[in-house]
């Protein structure tokens, strides 16, 4: 076997992706120590001939021979335009005039040439044209059907994909006009031709009620049916502990316990437990579900969660990671019934630093399933009845809005950032009518569960860095410089003013603005630009930091029913803690696993957000439709060079279009965001 030979014949494959040392190794079969350091050596000597290049995640890409020619990830424009998105992540985003796609389709492996620099390389101001794609992203559209006379037509829903899919005759699964259709693409354009495809699925009538939502599902890929074998190994679940599975975990159940979520979830995986110690500081235990006890590493169960590695809240439906009869039954923390955790078990002196804590697995017995609503009625609204019907429990949720209030008060001295950016829920009738778009409310309730759970995030975060093995952290960094400045530069139109350029800025700094604008008119327009100005939090196999907590260690721990990385961390604990079984080899294999899973992770909880937010659009624009005429009051949100956009007080933001704003003459001035 020459195992050099393999290796290139790996690489080039048309379909070649960047993969890491462990990719390899199973790919090619290797499992021997041996066999591993010469795969290393192998891959090593590649690296230095030019043909492989090792990426920050240690992946192994294919090296682009000729200088000026980049290779990445097209991200497509609706306007027509794209950007590249390089693998090399230290290498800014190259734009893509409409005449340089050359065929190229949103989310596509291409290689791009630099054609025009407009400044400096690293600015952001390149452009480029596609050379060539390596690997199609698009496998499937969405979209509406046209009849023609021997043939037909799906126009996408996806606006990004310019051309309409040709459907030969005898290829249209009798679908008629009007049907929203998926479609899998059988011949991508040659320059000449439209792509060309065969309907598999009929999604319904596009007037039909849910097709609209089923349409976004289907458009982002978002699985909803589980496969047999996965719902299989769910029914086989026991849906009552045995005692012998509570051999060796902490017991908790004589510890009052109560969970607090709103009053529609079901899938309830975090519960709660207080008290005051003898030496004046507060004991604060957060209990987990156990899912990784029951979704067992590499079952059908378990990379199913992987592929789907978040749940989908949509504006009609919730789409599970898991199946409904563990995230709702055994997995859920229901009351009076016994439940499987991991625990947090943290000690806050005065300042709410944390002087001592344990994780464990444990059983816990939940004394109480208490709502948002409840909590603060007693905590808030001192409600003497809500009060009375809950006096077992009102000791301890006294003490619980002291510590968070605390927990409150000392990440607000460190300098988190705290956004409150309004959320918005659109309520709907059984046929998918919005009936009206209400903003979610944030009472202590709420804030109070989340400063425990970001308390138990980062205490774990912080045991396992400076255990310094391999872990996976919820990292969210610094913002870049230029859009800082950009940022400074808008609010000065306000007369706040920030001494620095944007390098090596505090969150402090922005803290301390959000603080000067809070109650202001202009307090939601400096809000969302300054959220704009941020990168967006990811998933990484290295610890980062996180920007917006100003916190040095952070993780996700506390929801493991409804986020993978969760369930990774949970599977960690139980290796290093628990069972005390990561040795050197399945250290390694971690190494190797988990910046694809970060990677992995953080682009399909991107992909949820995605459907999460056009559901929320298309609803927010069908309600609107029924107040044409109407006459609202707004705050102008952003503006463009073609208007305005203004957001209602209920969060629907609307546009302004230039050409309506005839009662004068208009000119944007980008620097200033004006009009």
């Amino acid at each position: 076997m020459n195992l050099k030979e393999d290796v290139k014949a790996i690489i080039q494959r048309s379909d070649y992706e960047p993969m890491s040392v462990s990719d390899f190794q199973d790919e090619l079969g290797l499992s021997s120590a041996d066999s591993f350091r010469d795969l290393i050596k192998v891959l090593v000597e590649l690296e230095q001939a030019g043909i492989l290049t090792r990426t920050k995640q240690d992946r192994y890409q294919k090296k682009t021979s000729k200088k000026g020619l980049i290779r990445g990830t097209l991200s497509q424009n609706k306007k027509g335009f794209a950007f590249l998105r390089p693998d090399d992540k230290e290498m800014e985003d190259i734009f893509i005039p409409p005449t340089k796609i050359n065929r190229a389709m949103d989310g596509d492996t291409v290689i791009v040439e630099v054609k025009k620099s407009r400044g400096d390389f690293r600015s952001g101001k390149v452009e480029g044209e596609v050379k060539s794609i390596e690997n199609h992203s698009v496998k499937q559209v969405v979209g509406t059907f046209s009849e023609a006379r021997h043939f037909g037509f799906v126009i996408p829903d996806d606006k990004r994909i310019m051309q309409d899919i040709f459907i030969p005759k005898g290829q249209d699964l009798g679908a008629v006009e009007g049907h929203k259709v998926l479609v899998q693409i059988s011949k991508y354009s040659d320059g000449t031709n439209n792509p060309e495809g065969h309907i598999s699925a009929i999604l319904g009538h596009k007037n039909d009620p849910g097709v609209d939502i089923l349409s976004i599902i289907y458009q982002h890929g978002i699985e909803i049916e589980f496969p047999e074998a996965v719902m299989k190994e769910a029914e086989a679940v026991p849906e009552t502990i045995a005692a012998e599975e509570i051999e060796g975990r902490r017991d908790l159940r004589n510890d009052l316990t109560i969970t607090i979520d709103g009053a529609d979830a079901k899938d309830l995986d975090d519960a709660i437990a207080l008290k005051k110690l003898p030496n004046g500081n507060t004991e604060l235990t957060v209990s987990i579900a156990d899912v990784s006890y029951y979704v067992k590493e590499g079952s059908a169960l378990d990379q199913e969660a992987y592929n789907r590695a978040t749940s989908v809240y949509l504006v009609d439906r919730v789409i599970p990671m898991i199946p409904h009869r563990l995230s709702n039954g055994i997995c859920s923390l229901n009351p009076n019934v016994d439940r499987l955790t991991l625990s947090c078990r943290m000690e806050f002196e005065a300042q709410a630093k944390v002087v001592d804590y344990e994780i464990f697995d444990s059983v816990i017995h939940s004394n109480a399933r208490m709502t948002y609503r409840a909590v603060n009625q007693i905590i808030t609204d001192q409600d003497p009845n809500v009060r009375k019907q809950y006096q077992e429990i009102v000791p301890m949720l006294d003490l619980a809005k002291d510590l968070s209030q605390r927990l409150i008060d000392m990440r607000k001295q460190r300098g988190e950032i705290d956004f409150d950016i309004k959320e918005a829920k659109v309520v709907v009738n059984d046929e998918g009518i919005p009936q009206d778009v209400l903003t979610r409310e944030r009472g202590e309730g709420e804030r109070l569960i989340e400063s425990f759970m970001l308390a138990a995030n980062e205490t774990v975060a912080e045991h396992f860095y400076k255990k310094e093995v391999p872990f996976i952290y919820r990292v969210h960094e610094q913002p870049k410089s230029d859009r800082l400045a950009q940022f400074f530069d808008f609010i000065t139109n306000f007369g706040i003013m920030v001494k620095g350029t944007g390098e090596d800025i505090h969150p402090r700094t922005l803290q301390n603005i959000s603080e000067e604008i809070a109650g202001r008119p202009e307090d939601m327009v400096i809000s969302t630009m300054m959220l704009r100005s941020m990168q967006q939090a990811h998933y990484d196999a290295d610890n980062l930091g996180h920007f917006g907590l100003a916190a040095d260690y952070y993780t996700h721990f506390t929801s493991p029913i409804r986020r993978y990385p969760d369930l990774i961390v949970h599977r960690l604990i139980r290796k290093y803690l628990i069972e005390q079984s990561m040795d050197s080899k399945a250290r390694q294999q971690w190494e190797d696993r988990l910046p694809e899973m970060a990677e992995h992770t953080s682009n399909r909880e991107r992909r949820a957000i995605d459907a999460e937010r056009d559901t929320d659009d298309l609803k927010k624009a069908e309600y609107m439709i029924q107040h044409i005429g109407d006459e609202f009051e707004g705050i102008i949100s952003s503006v463009a060079n073609f208007g305005m956009f203004v957001e209602l007080p209920n969060t629907i933001e609307g546009l302004v279009n230039m050409q309506n704003m005839t009662d004068d003459y208009y000119r944007f001035d980008e620097r200033q965001m004006a009009l």
